[in-house]
C-alpha cells in the first residue's frame, strides 16, 4: 500500500467538550493548590489500599511514617484506606500532620478517619501531580498498578530532571524482589543508565529510611522549622 492508499479514520472532535474539560482540570488543580498550599514539607507514602491494620504491611507503614512524622514532615497519602490509612495513622500516632488526596471513584474510595486535612479530586493525573508538588521524598510499600504507576510517574520526573532529586525509598525487599530484579535488567539493557540505580534506596529497615531522609531530603534541601505563616484574610485562607 502507497501513502496515497490510506484512509484515516475520524473521531469524536467536540471543541466544547474539550474546553469544559478543560474548566474542570483547572478547577481541580485551584482546588487543590488552596486545599494544600500551607501542609509544609511531606513525605508521600504510596501503598495498596487492600490491607487491613492486622497486616504487616499495613503495622510497618504506620511504623515508619511515625518515625518520619517525628522528623517534621507531614505524612500525606491518597486519603484512603490500606497503606494510605495506617500512613496517615502513623503520623498521628506521634502528633504529626496528615493529609490525603482522595480520589473520587465510581465504588466511593473513603477517606480515612486519620486525616488532618484533605481533598477529594475526581482526576488521577491531577491527584499524582499533588502528591508529588508537596513531598520532598516518596516511600514506595507493597502495592499494585496504582502504587506502580505513582512510583514510576516520580521515579520518571527524577531522572528526566523534571523534578528535584528528591529521595524515593523502596520498603520491603521481599515484595519487591522482582522489581528489583527488573530494574537491574533495565540497566544491563541499557534502558537506563547505572546511575539512575541511586535515584532509590530499597531497604527493610525504618532506622535505614530515616537516615537516608535525613541526608537527603532535610539536609540536602536545608529543611528547617517552620516559622508561624500569616494568612491573608482576602483569600480566605485558614488553618483548617
Amino acid at each position: 500500500m502507497i501513502k496515497s492508499e490510506i484512509r484515516f479514520l475520524d473521531g469524536p472532535q467536540s471543541r466544547l467538550k474539550e474546553f469544559k474539560f478543560t474548566l474542570n482540570v483547572l478547577y481541580e488543580f485551584i482546588k487543590g493548590f488552596r486545599k494544600l498550599h500551607f501542609v509544609g514539607p511531606c513525605v508521600t507514602v504510596f501503598g495498596s489500599a487492600r490491607f487491613d491494620e492486622h497486616h504487616i504491611y499495613y503495622k510497618k507503614a504506620r511504623e515508619l511514617s511515625a518515625a518520619i512524622a517525628k522528623l517534621g514532615f507531614t505524612i500525606m497519602t491518597g486519603g484512603g484506606p490500606g497503606i494510605m490509612e495506617a500512613a496517615n495513622r502513623g503520623a498521628k500516632d506521634v502528633g504529626g500532620r496528615s493529609v490525603g488526596c482522595n480520589i473520587v471513584l465510581p465504588f466511593e474510595q473513603k477517606e480515612n478517619p486519620y486525616l488532618d486535612k484533605s481533598v477529594n479530586i475526581k482526576y488521577f493525573f491531577v491527584r499524582k501531580s499533588l502528591l508529588i508538588k508537596y513531598s520532598y521524598a516518596f516511600i514506595v510499600m507493597p502495592g499494585g498498578f496504582g502504587t506502580m504507576d505513582e512510583y514510576f510517574e516520580a521515579l520518571t520526573l527524577i531522572q528526566t530532571r523534571m523534578l528535584s532529586e528528591f529521595p524515593i525509598i523502596i520498603f520491603d525487599t521481599v515484595y519487591h524482589k522482582e522489581l528489583i530484579e527488573h530494574i537491574e535488567l533495565m540497566k544491563e539493557k541499557g534502558t537506563i543508565s547505572p546511575e539512575d540505580l541511586k535515584l532509590c534506596l530499597f531497604t527493610n529497615s525504618v532506622e535505614d529510611a530515616i537516615q537516608h531522609l535525613q541526608t537527603n531530603a532535610i539536609q540536602k534541601f536545608g529543611l528547617k522549622p517552620e516559622k508561624q505563616r500569616k494568612k491573608f484574610w482576602w483569600l480566605l485562607e485558614r488553618d483548617n
